[in-house]
């Protein structure tokens, strides 16, 4: 299989690797427009701001390329929010690939980092995973919940932790961080 994980100025792409890795999966970090469009697989990992990640995928015109992917593609953290409408980090427009905001936290625990259950689990990205499960979270920015939601979180409110819409799947949580549950998730979205 072959998989392509996004590279885009963003942090976390070695973990992702490792727990491919784990998982019995192989990935090719890459920008290469081809390398990406011929994938069986995509990945949009992240870790970074929203503006300068943003900037980074049109000026390689990468930004259209994703918006035209037909495979499953999976956004994880930042990958997530910007494939999004709008993000109030740094008022950025992003992918729109969901038409929602991202909101930034308002309350004291800002950002959310460690250990949170994920529950309304509907998608078979989450098949065989435990309703409730626990996963790792680091951010200071949600999806609202709404029609695209296929997992919810709580954390000074409920938010989306995962989302769907045709082949376009993202989680908020980092599964490569997650322990058995996250890498069901990778599992999973392999399987698709």
């Amino acid at each position: 299989m072959n998989i392509a994980v996004l590279k885009y100025n963003a942090g976390n792409i070695r973990s992702v690797l490792y727990a491919l890795e784990r998982v019995g999966a192989e990935g090719v970090v890459t920008d290469d427009p081809e390398l990406i469009r011929s994938a069986d697989k995509v990945i949009f990992p992240g870790v970074g701001e929203a503006s300068s990640a943003m900037a980074y995928l049109k000026d390689r015109k990468l930004d259209g390329l994703i918006r035209s992917l037909e495979q499953p593609v999976l956004g994880i953290c930042l990958g997530m929010q910007l494939m999004c409408e709008f993000s109030e980090e740094g008022d950025t427009k992003c992918l729109g690939l969901f038409d929602k905001r991202v909101k930034r936290f308002r309350g004291n625990k800002v950002p959310q980092v460690g250990w949170n259950n994920a529950y309304d689990l509907r998608s078979p990205l989450f098949d065989r995973v435990e309703e409730n499960a626990f996963f790792y979270f680091v951010h200071s920015f949600f999806v609202e919940k709404g029609e695209y939601s296929i997992a919810l979180t709580d954390y000074e409110g409920e938010f989306s932790s995962a989302i769907q819409k045709d082949n376009f799947f993202a989680v908020q949580f980092h599964p490569e961080k997650s322990g058995r549950a996250g890498e069901q998730v990778l599992k999973n979205f392999l399987a698709l």
